[in-house]
């Protein structure tokens, strides 16, 4: 088994721990009994559930499915659940090209309508359900969205099925008692149990907002429910953090507000629509808020606008700074990209934004958020490459703002995207790419060719020079299949 060795020095310090610790309790009570009195008694309430769980499991398991898939394409996880190593989300690429994978979901509908994870059922072409009494069936996908990690799949079972609904998860405290029911390493109908260790997790998916629990999941339990002691479900167990790929007590599940939302969505259209500005931006460090007269860091700054959006056609600028949307004040990018991505199309938000050392109100109407699709269209349309990037021309402002003179050429990385082979192979929004290959490269279209050209060859990598920080790097960029 792999995993790390605890050296025998490394009891010491928990032995001689316990040893003081009797040492003291000896002492209080020898002291209490020297001076005649009765000891204080002690009002640290054990926090414990002595009815066990059994009643919940009878009451939910009926509901829960073992998920079979079968034909995953090469370098597509076998729906095991994603791990975390080293701190990096969602694990490493799986080197084996796996054709049969188990995973876990849940009827949320009599008519057999399941929710599971997207990992789990994308690009498979064969799904199986095996319900609690022992019967199979096939199931075909409704709508599945990458970026909550969330689907939703139905099965013709010919009767009724039992079922769970959504609870609450906004109500539910750190230390709460969780419930998880799946399917571990093919190990059908398995219960752990635990407790919440936090709430909203952001592992750097653009709407994470997990539940972190210490309720033992593994590989296999992708797509599982997790209850609280009501036997709602809470959460929707997606990712454990493990440096080996087994348990080690951290893991994390999407918060039932999040998945009912967005199972809603796939249920009644078949995906999910978000709402959409159309500007690029970053957070307001208190270097920056000092640089640009801002006299706190609440917050974003725009860092580009995108031609042809909402935040184009209400006039938003390179520069300004959204402090509030909605009357809500805005802390960090991602806030501001769940409450944009939560409003509906075409609705109207107000905007406070700081603008030359003064607060303006902006009225914006809310956008579609492009699909994948037709971002990748947009991609093509602009000859930027496929492998994650979008490049901008490294113009006199961008110039100044990196610290670079005149004499250095190169392409701007104006963003990386999240899961892509850019991001994998180590480049970072804000890099400039000096070379691809041994040709030098100043336009975005340059760049775009050589890397197009190299995918043309077949390579699997091309060397980009990348310059970061005022240093030059060396960078193996992978190649898209």
């Amino acid at each position: 088994m792999s995993g790390t060795t605890v050296p025998r020095t490394g009891r010491k310090p928990a032995l001689v721990a316990a040893l003081l610790a009797s040492t003291i309790l000896i002492s209080v009570g020898v002291g209490w009994a020297a001076s005649g009195a009765e000891p204080p008694a002690l009002s640290l309430p054990l926090v414990t559930n002595p009815a066990g769980f059994s009643g919940l499991v009878i009451k939910v398991k009926p509901a829960i499915v073992n998920i079979a898939v079968t034909e995953v394409p090469q370098n597509v996880s076998d729906a095991e659940l994603p791990s975390l190593p080293s701190g990096m989300p969602f694990g490493e690429q799986q080197k084996a090209e796996p054709t049969h994978g188990l995973a876990s979901g849940f009827i949320i509908d009599p008519a057999g309508y399941i929710v599971t994870n997207n990992h789990v059922i994308d690009h498979t072409r064969k799904i199986m359900v095996t319900l609690n009494d022992g019967q199979t069936y096939p199931a075909k996908v409704v709508g599945h969205d990458a970026k909550t990690d969330l689907a939703l799949i139905k099965i013709d079972a010919g009767k009724d099925l039992p079922y769970v609904a959504f609870g609450n998860s906004d109500k539910t405290s750190v230390g709460d008692w969780v419930v998880a029911v799946g399917n571990p390493f093919g190990l059908g109908g398995t219960v752990t149990a635990g407790i919440i260790s936090a709430h909203g997790r952001n592992l750097n998916g653009p709407y994470d907002d997990y539940l972190q629990i210490d309720a033992p999941i593994n590989p296999g339990n992708s797509g599982g429910p997790l209850f609280d002691q009501s036997g709602r479900v809470i959460g929707i167990d997606t990712a454990i953090y493990s440096p080996s790929g087994g348990s080690v007590g951290i893991g994390f599940a999407v918060p039932s507000n999040i998945a009912s939302q967005v199972v809603a969505q796939l249920r009644e259209h078949g995906r999910v629509e978000r709402g959409w500005l159309g500007v690029r931006m970053q957070a307001l460090t208190p270097t920056l808020a000092k640089a640009v007269g801002r006299p706190n860091t609440e917050g974003v700054i725009v860092d580009a606008v995108q031609a042809d959006s909402p935040a184009a056609h209400a006039k938003l600028q390179q520069g300004d700074i959204i402090t509030a949307f909605n009357g809500t004040t805005v802390t960090s990018p991602r806030e501001l990209a769940l409450a944009v991505a939560n409003t509906k199309e075409g609705s109207d938000a107000k905007l406070s934004i700081w603008r030359h050392g003064e607060e303006q109100a902006v009225q914006i109407t809310i956008g579609q958020q492009p699909s994948t699709e037709q971002a990748a269209a947009q991609q093509e349309q602009s000859s930027e490459p496929r492998v994650g990037l979008a490049l901008e021309k490294l113009t006199p402002d961008l110039r100044d703002q990196l610290g670079l003179t005149a004499s250095v050429s190169g392409v701007y990385v104006a963003d990386v995207t999240a899961g892509s082979p850019a991001e994998e192979s180590g480049i970072r929004s804000g890099d400039v790419i000096v070379r691809v290959s041994n040709e030098a490269v100043t336009t975005p279209s340059q760049a775009a060719s050589a890397i197009h050209g190299a995918e043309q060859e077949k390579k699997p990598a091309v060397p980009l020079l990348v310059m970061r920080d005022g240093n030059t790097y060396y960078v193996a960029l992978q190649l898209a299949a």
